[in-house]
């Protein structure tokens, strides 16, 4: 899913989730974001209300959770798994696959290193270091 800023994601979801609710046909990656929303009653009701949830900037510190970026999340673990980028995460994503619950519960672990190594790249003002995140990975195989 490529997008260039907020509003551009949260309005994918959105057309995403209205041609999942409309029974219309999906493109491929909007499959793998219809499978996530599906995933993820307890958001659908920001799907539902545009206007409410579109400028929400879901802040930490009020402990609120962006669903947004949680969906987006799981997308992000979903086409590195399946394109293998970075390099051997595939490999790694099966390994803590088959050491969990479910695929969700997987990737919810997963999500833990993702964002650490996101949030270590926006805060350094550089690219997200692929070799720390596979070592973060492997850490919790």
């Amino acid at each position: 899913m490529f997008v260039q800023d907020r509003n551009e994601a949260r309005n994918y979801f959105y057309l995403v989730w209205n041609k999942q609710k409309n029974k219309l046909p999906l493109e491929p990656i909007e499959v793998i974001i219809a499978d996530v929303i599906v995933e993820h009653p307890e958001y659908h009701h920001y799907l539902e209300v545009k206007e409410t949830s579109k400028e929400n900037d879901f802040s930490p510190e009020e402990n609120q959770t962006n669903p947004f970026l949680h969906m987006g999340m799981h997308i992000a673990l979903k086409e590195q798994a399946s394109s293998d980028r970075p390099l051997g995460i595939k490999k790694i994503i099966k390994k803590i696959m088959s050491k969990s619950n479910s695929i969700h519960d997987a990737e919810h672990r997963m999500m833990e290193c993702l964002g650490q190594i996101l949030w270590e790249a926006q805060r350094s003002n550089s690219v997200p270091d692929d070799d720390k995140y596979l070592e973060f990975l492997n850490k919790i195989c």
